[in-house]
C-alpha cells in the first residue's frame, strides 16, 4: 500500500504589528524547514527600508540551515538600508548565536515586545 504524503507543515506565520514585518518561525528549523522558510523570507526581506522582526520564540531547535537562514535575511535587510530584530529567548539558540560569533551581527531582543518597543523608541 503506498504511503500517503503527510500535509506541509507550516513553519512560519507572517504579520504586521507596530509598523513591522513579524515573521514567527516555529518548530524545528533545520535543512528541510529552510527550504520552505527561504521564499517566505525572500518575499518579506525584498526591497527598501524593510522593518522586520524574526521571532524565534517558537522554534524548538535549529541547526546551521537555520542559522543560515537568519543571515541571508539579515543581508537582505541591510542591503535595503532596513532594520531586522530577532526575538531569541531560548538559552541554546542563543548560545549558539554567540559560539558562531554571529550575537554581534543581530539585534537580539528577548521578547516581541522589546523587538518592538525597541523599535518604537528610535523612531
Amino acid at each position: 500500500m503506498p504511503r500517503e504524503t503527510p500535509p506541509p507543515i507550516r513553519y512560519v506565520r507572517v504579520y504586521r504589528t507596530s509598523g513591522r514585518t513579524v515573521v514567527e518561525l516555529h518548530g524545528a528549523i533545520d535543512i528541510a524547514a529552510a527550504l520552505h522558510l527561504t521564499p517566505e523570507l525572500d518575499a518579506v526581506t525584498d526591497g527598501p527600508n524593510s522593518s522586520v522582526v524574526i521571532d524565534l520564540t517558537p522554534v524548538e531547535f535549529m541547526d546551521c540551515s537555520g542559522l543560515r537562514l537568519l543571515c541571508r535575511a539579515r543581508l537582505r535587510v541591510e542591503e535595503g538600508e532596513g532594520q531586522l530584530t530577532l526575538v531569541c529567548p531560548q538559552p541554546m539558540i542563543r548560545k549558539m548565536l554567540r559560539i558562531t560569533d554571529l550575537s554581534r551581527l543581530f539585534t537580539l531582543a528577548a521578547g516581541l515586545d522589546e523587538a518592538l518597543g525597541r523599535h518604537a523608541s528610535a523612531s
